[in-house]
């Protein structure tokens, strides 16, 4: 059976997940209602945060194909350029790609990031023109935009004359021409046997057995899973294999207990595999993305997979509130470094630093990749604090570096000037700029550190009309200081409960984080102060009742609904003498230290 390995790539949002899900319904592999995206955090977020193995099996008799059946292997990527390192890692086991582009939208800042790291590898990406139903769509347009971004990029001629594919995947219809008419996915199917490499043939199989993983999976009974491609040879469950790192002739001897391939979305043991297939090996605890796999230690290892460096880090501490302990199931500092030791084991992007007694330091690529991590720690049961996200700087001949990100902007033309001004108060720098009726693009390149808590005020600023985009782009020398819009902290100065009457007069002075009837403690923070300074507010204070009544005493409460703080936001604004407290049910801001008096204190001695 021929082999053909494909990536699915875009931006975040343009349909990959849907494309995927459509193609394994009309082949077969999965039934209505199933999809890729199991996670409960994608499928509340609508976006793609692992990346996922699947294969179909095409021609079909589902769509009316007859024929010798391909096994089409898939791989759906992460479109968030958080994730960005998993998709290119994917990219160096697959023939081809299929990228989407939305016909709406056109090119997105993730698209260029992902398309340029195809064409560096040679590959030859099929367009896939998506939404094309949208009433705004213009695929024509869009079409060329995707052109001169190829140009752009520096594309081959081979590159450049690109097949172009039209769909609409959420209804599972494929056109080579936009007035085709058409009700399935086969001509897309049909595009992908013509243009993709076969991956297997029988003179490969006869070759010495070479394995590389391009990710890794993780199984309460098997440990840790390698999932990678067979460039050559073939394999059996329970072979003796070597172990070998790119640019050392050392190795290590393990052996594969168990070998699984893909069927669909479901992984299906098996106990032959050949070359070109996308399989997933059990039995070698200590291996790692990019190693290279085989029978013979003569063999040279393959080309090293590269893995991005962690741009932030942050401390995790066990919770010492004064609301510790009360909806955690894992509370203490044992259950936290079990469950990252574990994570890390999957998530290659994610390092930690277990030295201290005190606490563990996280090193991720961006907000969104620790928020990630702890949204799923408390959906699990456990209970820790934060501190404060800190960008990681490098030194390097002596230069001291700092990560950068591009920052893209959709907005309206009338809101680009607060756009610009803030933004480059934080020391962004415009690149282009792109205006297109009533609508301008703009795409900035700013350091990570003056990025940090802008897309709270950008959200205020568009008045919700506009959108943003970033992606770290590498490191550079440090810029220096950088201005940030400073907001004072509204910090509860008793225990108990909030009452309303005492939220009525604080919501004046800010923003609100609680409703009444919320719990709080001492030192924990309550909303945000408009001035630069924090404030010690009493929540709990209620409305003093005398039998004596006065015009407009009796006046009706009317609370304005507060910020709900989320993972997110909080990362975003909380300050240096700040912990995030995050539990199964709630998530606070707070001082580090909560005694008014020693905070006091404290800055005297400073």
């Amino acid at each position: 059976m021929e082999i053909r390995n494909i990536a699915i790539i875009a931006h975040v949002d343009h349909g990959k997940t849907s494309l995927t899900d459509a193609m394994m319904r009309q082949t077969g592999m999965i039934g209505e209602g199933v999809s890729m995206d199991i996670n409960a955090l994608e499928i509340e977020r609508g976006i793609t945060i692992y990346s996922k193995n699947a294969s179909i099996f095409y021609p079909s008799s589902n769509l009316g194909r007859f024929g010798p059946v391909t096994k089409i292997n898939l791989v759906d990527t992460p479109g968030h350029a958080d994730f960005s390192s998993e998709v290119e890692r994917v990219l160096r086991s697959v023939d081809s790609v299929l990228l989407l582009v939305d016909a709406q939208d056109g090119p997105m800042p993730q698209t260029r990031f992902v398309l340029k790291k195809s064409l560096e590898l040679g590959l030859k990406p099929i367009v896939v023109i998506n939404k094309i139903d949208r009433p705004a769509a213009r695929p024509n347009w869009v079409y060329n935009e995707v052109l001169a971004l190829f140009m752009d990029l520096g594309a081959s001629d081979e590159q450049i004359n690109f097949t172009t594919v039209y769909t609409v995947a959420k209804n599972g219809i494929a056109k080579l021409n936009l007035n085709d008419k058409s009700n399935d996915l086969a001509p897309l199917l049909d595009t992908i046997l013509k243009e993709v490499p076969v991956a297997s043939s029988d003179e490969l199989n006869q070759k010495p057995f070479k394995f590389q993983p391009f990710n890794l999976g993780y199984d309460d009974f098997m440990g840790r899973l390698a999932i990678g491609r067979i460039y050559q040879g073939i394999i059996k469950s329970g072979s003796n294999v070597f172990i070998k790192k790119p640019y050392s002739s050392d190795f290590r001897e393990g052996k594969v207990t168990k070998m699984f391939s893909f069927r669909g979305i479901e992984r299906q043991e098996v106990g032959e595999a050949g070359a070109g297939d996308i399989v997933m090996l059990a039995g070698l605890p200590d291996i790692n993305i990019g190693e290279t796999i085989c029978t013979d230690p003569s063999q040279d290892a393959l080309p090293t997979i590269n893995i991005d460096e962690p741009t932030i880090s942050l401390d995790f501490f066990v919770n010492n509130s004064p609301f510790a302990g009360r909806e955690g199931k894992f509370v203490t500092s044992r259950q936290m470094r079990e469950r990252l030791r574990k994570e890390i084991e999957v998530n290659v992007g994610l390092k930690v630093d277990f030295s201290s007694n005190k606490y563990f330091k996280v090193y991720g690529r961006g907000e969104l990749h620790i928020a990630i991590l702890l949204e799923n720690m408390r959906r699990e049961g456990y209970e820790l604090q934060v501190s404060m996200p800190q960008v990681i700087f490098k030194e390097k001949d002596g230069v001291k570096l700092e990560p950068f990100e591009e920052v893209t902007v959709d907005v309206p033309s009338e809101m680009m000037g607060v756009v610009i001004e803030k933004l480059s108060k934080r020391r962004g720098m415009v690149i282009d700029i792109k205006k297109e009726e009533n609508h301008a693009r703009i795409i900035f390149e700013i350091p990570t550190r003056g990025f940090f808590g802008y897309r709270r005020e950008f959200i205020t600023d568009t008045r919700g009309e506009g959108i943003i985009y970033s992606q770290v782009i590498g490191f550079r020398p440090d810029i220096g200081k950088i201005e940030h819009r400073v907001v004072g902290s509204m910090v509860s100065m008793a225990d108990g409960k909030a009452l309303g009457f005492s939220l009525w007069n604080l919501q004046e002075r800010g923003v609100l984080y609680i409703g009444a009837g919320t719990k709080v403690y001492e030192g924990m923070v309550i909303g945000n102060v408009s001035k630069g300074y924090d404030m010690s507010v009493n929540p709990t204070k209620g409305k003093e009742l005398t039998n004596m009544r006065a015009r407009g005493s009796d006046e009706a409460i009317i609370l304005t609904p507060p910020v709900e703080l989320t993972l997110e936001e909080g990362l975003e604004i909380m300050n240096e003498d700040e912990y995030l407290e995050i539990t199964p049910k709630n998530v606070r801001l707070r001082k580090k230290i909560l005694r008014q008096t020693d905070r006091a204190r404290l800055k005297r001695q400073k």
